[in-house]
């Protein structure tokens, strides 16, 4: 059974910093994705990390989000820096899709999601 838990969401100021986990119980992860939905919008894709530990990001992270694991703890982390208001979104993270999948439909596990708000 795959259950992902993320944490380390919160309320920000711009320019601050926040780092997610996610968490999956008893199973090992292999490719994992971070993406992220807004009020009214599409869930978004932020990045991800393949069993390999090769990454990718939307354009609009790049240079200010890291993608991070520990194999040993199973956690995987998303570093955010240089938050802006328009990284306001609930942040889900998912397995269970092709490696750097950038397509939310292709994934088969999600969490719950964290709550990031950033205040301008």
């Amino acid at each position: 059974q795959v259950q992902l838990v993320e944490s380390g969401g919160g309320s920000v100021q711009a320019g601050d910093s926040l780092t997610l986990s996610c968490g999956n119980s008893g199973r090992t992860f292999g490719n994992l994705a971070w993406f992220r939905q807004a009020p009214g919008k599409d869930r978004e894709f932020v990045g991800a990390v393949t069993r390999n530990g090769v990454t990718n990001y939307a354009d609009s992270v790049k240079g200010r989000f890291t993608i991070s694991r520990d194999n040993a703890k199973n956690i995987v982390y998303l570093q955010m820096n240089s938050l802006k208001p328009e990284d306001t979104a609930l942040y889900f993270c998912t397995v269970g899709g092709p490696p750097g999948s950038r397509s939310p439909w292709q994934y088969a596990f999600w969490g719950q999601g964290t709550q990031v708000t950033v205040s301008s």
